[in-house]
């Protein structure tokens, strides 16, 4: 549950402010390039699935983090004022940024190499989706794109960690 204007529950993860800008106390996503936050949605890291970064070797559990992502998404989204430009964009911009960990929830339950893959690919789609319509948000509401900002580097690096998932798949030689 979350308390006040958009600041989520110490149990929680995701956002910090009704500005939607991910938590700088250890929960959310990334930090920068390479760096992984600590994510707390009450599951122990021995107990995630996890996934390691080649070249540091951290760990990230990509489920962890889509959800924070959507969770940081509605949250931004519930500080936006509502006027009949912005309703529709906020109403796609919830879709996409939630979509983006519901299908990899989905992908992770896949039944084969190629719905895992079809998967993924949605994912991708739908975080480049998601920079999208923070750009439209952008565009109507002139103050805020300070406040998009890092929803933004968020969806480009999945959209950038999503892609590679789906270009090593498609390898005929990883078959």
């Amino acid at each position: 549950m979350t308390k006040g204007k958009g600041e989520m529950a110490k149990s929680g993860g995701g956002t910090a402010n009704g500005r939607g800008e991910m938590a700088k106390r250890g929960t959310g996503v990334t930090k920068g390039k390479g760096e992984v936050a600590k994510y707390e949605l009450g599951e122990s890291e021995e107990d995630a699935p996890v996934a390691r970064d080649q070249k540091s070797g951290r760990a990230y559990d990509l489920t962890r983090r889509t959800q924070c992502f959507g969770s940081a998404i509605v949250t931004y989204a519930r500080g936006v004022p509502l006027t009949p430009v912005t309703r529709p964009l906020i109403s796609q911009l919830v879709r996409a940024g939630t979509s983006v960990g519901a299908n990899y929830c989905e992908a992770d339950g896949a039944e084969s190499r190629k719905d895992f893959r079809h998967r993924i690919a949605i994912c991708r789609r739908e975080a480049r989706e998601t920079c999208y319509w923070l750009e439209m948000l952008a565009t109507a509401l002139p103050g805020a794109q300070g406040s998009t900002a890092e929803l933004k580097q968020e969806a480009k690096e999945l959209t950038l960690i999503f892609s590679a998932s789906v270009r090593t798949l498609s390898d005929p030689d990883r078959r």
